[in-house]
């Protein structure tokens, strides 16, 4: 069992074990390296248990920093670890040297006999191999002493094949201890960080909140005790503040985090760290800019920091920190004069002079009404310029330099730095400035417009947010355009978070009329965006009227957001219509307008439906770029992650690996669970049950696609078009034997479906209903509804669902005993795929090699999960009768079950069934 606090050994430690398995197997040595928490210890661990299980011997030394001074010290641990067995064969003087090394016996006055002592060490490992192969772990050889070093590098030159020895120690300045143990050639093997996906496992495994994953592996750089550490600060803030903490707030470098991020800086000289803090307190360091404010040697003293993995040097000159708590753990851990005095260096050697003005402005801490006007003029050009989150961070330093006697204006920056954040998705940057405004005797309009960027700025977690709802409905009393303001940000709690369309609609309505009073032409385009959003959501034939209603009225400069605008909205319901040109066409026109603005939010979310609609348009290349951009825009900016894990799993499900996209929907769904965001827990687990239905779990993707039933019916979903689960669970239902389940939600879906004029689900549908139609013993019919589908889907522009449907075509026809129409329609879905880039899909069509017969036949035409156990109960010699009680359905079910595993295999008989399997490798 791993310690408390350690990182498991089995988060990204699988292929780490399998190298140094093969090392110890190849050439008897092994090195390991890491930074402090990389997880060396724990890797080391397992790969001695393994050994223990084999039952090798094994010696372990883990020597800790004071032992480096202490001469033979660890020599000495390490004997004192060997079993008795292993001393008795010793001669008189080996066995007098090792007990004077131990202390076991008074030193004589002539001296110690050295040479005794080390064939002393020899013996003991000899006589140890002769009985079980050795395994001798030495951890932490970094601070091994130099005698002990010197001792054991003589000993394991002299010692058989059977003493193997694994080393694991920290990169250091100094000359490295394991080579020389180990001797020339040893294969060396560094801990690589984590990566995201590996961090979200550790954190899962730990009790922490997913939804951090991609912070936490941001500021930890992929160090494992880092990130646990910094998961457990955050863990302990959240619940020490009301409310909780939200996926915007600061990581908290503290305790046990800053403990870890100091161990890793004390890899360096104390110049170097120096020359590090300088590099913290910059915006974007550089080796010229940090020579110019006083380091002459910092080539030099990075080279050293990249060398412990503190940092990586471009070559370009800038330096880049290989965890984002580090430099906040410089910072915090240095004293402010120093502070001071290196903000004042860097204010001198910047060329940006909003830079300067930052550094000039941390570089005192006295009230000064000129410099506050001067951070304030910055923070105005870093609005214009879209950095929304700069331009937070300077409002708030310009209220803080901004004298009493100025009481006005401090609260002006205050409100401004407020809403800055809000844009840009900082909520711990707005719940600063708002809890200063509260502090303060502000107006009632200050406090609502302070506590909306609070609002604004949390993001998908709205949930969590009553009370500051509340308290800004108090305060708008009385201002109809305040008010409009408070009851659209409900509209959308509604919505997200609630999972309720219908009081969505009723409190954009009442916002709508509320701006109508107010003369907020602004606030009534959003209210009529939100009621039209909604009513498409509900079934409303209305829902376009209102929306052109939006559209009608004057197009503000700087809307509530570009997600919340009518023109947005247009782009989604041109997505939802699959007229995926005119979408296309529009997102590339918002995309520069968005990134101008500085909204974190605004950008993901039409790097959102550039996604879908590259995946849609079959575009899988374009489509994992745009969901990669989301991914690393979220990460960077502090977003909910939900909605970005969402896009990925779609993005790797379509163009990538079903393994990858599982991942990242099941991240999707944790985290939207967190946060509450019923909209995206709906489609997270659509998107996992789009790969279960794919990969052949039929059972798990019928039971994940009920889910989403249940959570769309929960949301009063009425138009199958948004998020088109419909068609994936009638065919998991069909692949699960439940044809007739699925002929029902299939035509109860499609009535609706071609009343509201959604092609594109009625035509998924129709592939749903061909495969129930093949079940239900109507092969001819199926076949025509999948060849008439199929070319609708041509003309649709869809190719992923063309290709999904000549898939579903071959699976007909190859039941139907047919192999040359099934192999003309693999090979037409293996041309579409592989045009589009659908990588997993076109491996599903891949067409058998000539001869290889049904052992290969294509994973398309794969038993179900039902099927395969029935197969191989069969198989193993069950009757009809013993089947169907173990598999706990009738004697009638197991018939009609055989009567299609013999189609799909092509076998007449119950050994031709047998044969198959064993050739196949049939999962049981």
């Amino acid at each position: 069992m791993v310690a408390a606090g350690h990182p498991d050994a089995s988060v990204g430690h699988v292929e780490l074990i399998k190298a140094v398995d093969r090392a110890l197997t190849t050439h008897g040595r092994a090195l390991v390296t890491g930074p402090a928490g990389a997880g060396k210890t724990e890797l080391v661990r397992a790969v001695a248990a393994a050994a223990e299980a084999r039952r090798e011997t094994v010696l372990r030394l883990a020597p800790e920093a004071a032992d480096q001074r202490i001469p033979e010290a660890s020599a000495a641990a390490l004997l004192a670890s060997v079993p008795g067995a292993g001393l008795e064969q010793l001669a008189g003087p080996q066995r007098t040297a090792i007990a004077l090394l131990c202390r076991e016996a008074e030193a004589p006055r002539v001296g110690r006999d050295h040479v005794a002592l080390r064939l002393a060490v020899v013996e003991v490992l000899r006589t140890l191999a002769a009985r079980h192969p050795v395994l001798l772990v030495l951890d932490n050889a970094q601070w091994m002493d130099a005698e002990s070093t010197d001792l054991l590098r003589f000993a394991l030159r002299l010692t058989p094949p059977r003493v193997r020895v694994l080393v694991a120690e920290r990169p250091q300045d100094a000359a490295s201890v394991g080579e020389p143990l180990c001797g020339p050639g040893t294969p060396a093997i560094r801990i690589p960080p984590l990566g995201a996906d590996e961090v979200a496992e550790l954190l899962v495994r730990h009790g922490l909140p997913a939804r951090l994953a991609g912070r936490i592996h941001q500021a930890s750089g992929g160090n494992p005790r880092l990130a646990l550490a910094l998961g457990h600060s955050f863990a302990e803030a959240a619940g020490a503040r009301d409310g909780g903490a939200h996926h915007a707030d600061a990581l908290p470098v503290s305790g046990q985090a800053r403990e870890v991020a100091r161990r890793l800086l004390a890899g360096v000289p104390a110049e170097a760290r120096r020359t590090l803090l300088l590099a913290a307190l910059a915006a974007r360091p550089t080796t010229a800019l940090l020579r110019r404010a006083g380091r002459p040697d910092a080539e030099a003293e990075l080279a050293a920091a990249e060398r412990a993995a503190l940092v990586r040097v471009g070559e370009d000159g800038s330096v880049e920190f290989t965890a984002g708590a580090l430099p906040t753990a410089l910072a915090a851990d240095a004293g402010w004069p120093e502070r001071a005095a290196g903000h004042a260096a860097l204010a001198d050697a910047v060329d940006d002079p909003v830079q300067a003005v930052r550094h000039r402005a941390l570089a005192v801490d006295a009230p000064d009404q000129w410099l506050a006007a001067e951070i304030t003029e910055a923070a105005d050009v870093c609005r214009r310029l879209g950095r929304r989150a700069l331009a937070a961070e300077l409002g708030l330093l310009a209220a803080e330099r901004t004298p009493s006697c100025l009481a006005g204006e401090e609260l002006a920056r205050l409100v401004t730095a407020a809403e800055d954040a809000g844009w840009a998705g900082r909520a711990d940057l707005a719940r600063r400035a708002t809890r200063a405004v509260l502090a303060r005797d502000a107006s009632p309009a200050d406090r609502v417009r302070s506590r909306l960027a609070v609002i604004d700025a949390a993001g998908q977690a709205l949930g969590t947010l009553d009370e500051t709802f509340a308290c800004a409905m108090a305060d708008a009393a009385g201002d109809p355009s305040l008010q409009a303001a408070v009851q659209l940000r409900m509209a959308w709690k509604h919505n997200l978070s609630d999972g309720d369309p219908v009081r969505a609609r009723d409190a954009a309505a009442r916002a709508g009329a509320l701006a109508a009073l107010g003369g907020d032409q602004v606030a009534e385009a959003m209210a009529l965006t939100v009621r039209a959003r909604m009513g498409r959501i509900l079934g409303d034939p209305g829902a376009e009227a209102i929306l052109a209603e939006a559209l009608a009225l004057p197009a503000p400069e700087v809307p509530l957001g570009m997600r919340n605008a009518p023109q947005y909205l247009a782009v989604r319901h041109a997505l939802f219509d699959d007229s995926l040109d005119d979408a296309r066409r529009q997102l590339m026109v918002l995309l520069p307008a968005v990134q101008r603005t500085g909204s974190a939010e605004d950008v993901f979310e039409v790097l959102r439906s550039l996604t879908e609609v590259e995946l849609r348009g079959g575009r899988c290349e374009a489509a994992s770029t745009r969901a990669r951009q989301a991914l690393e825009l979220t990460i960077e900016a502090g977003l909910s992650p939900g909605p970005a894990w969402y896009l990925a799993a779609m993005a790797e499900a379509a163009g990538g690996s079903f393994a990858r996209a599982a991942g990242y929907a099941r991240r999707g769904i944790q985290a939207s669970h967190e946060e509450r965001d019923q909209v995206f827990l709906s489609r997270s687990l659509h998107a996992l049950g789009l790969v279960e239905l794919a990969t052949g779990e039929a059972a798990k993707a019928v039971a994940t696609l009920r889910r989403v039933e249940e959570l769309e019916a929960a949301q009063k979903v009425a138009d199958p078009s948004i998020l088109r689960w419909h068609g994936e669970l009638a065919e998991a239902l069909v692949a699960a034997d439940a044809p007739a389940e699925a002929a029902r939600l299939t035509d109860r879906v499609r009535t609706v479906a071609v009343g509201l004029g959604r092609g594109g689900v009625v035509a998924a549908l129709d592939r749903a209903r061909g495969l129930c139609l093949s079940a239900q013993g109507e092969p001819d019919a199926a076949v025509h509804l999948l060849e008439t589908t199929a070319q609708r889907f041509e003309a649709l522009g869809l190719p992923l669902e063309r290709g999904r449907t000549l898939l579903a075509l071959a699976r007909v026809e190859r039941r139907r005993r047919r192999r040359a129409p099934a192999r003309a329609a693999l090979m037409a879905a293996a041309e579409v795929f592989g045009r589009a880039g659908a990588t997993p899909w076109a491996e599903l069509a891949r067409e058998p090699a000539a001869g290889e017969g049904v052992r290969t036949e294509s994973a398309a035409l794969a038993l179900t999960e039902a099927e395969a156990r029935l197969a191989l109960l069969v198989s193993q010699g069950a009757s009809n009768q013993e089947a169907a009680a173990k598999l706990f359905v009738s004697v009638k079910t197991v018939e009609a079950r055989l009567t299609r595993i013999y189609q799909k295999l092509d076998v007449r008989s119950r050994a031709q069934l047998a044969t198959a399997l064993t050739k196949r490798n049939a999962p049981a």
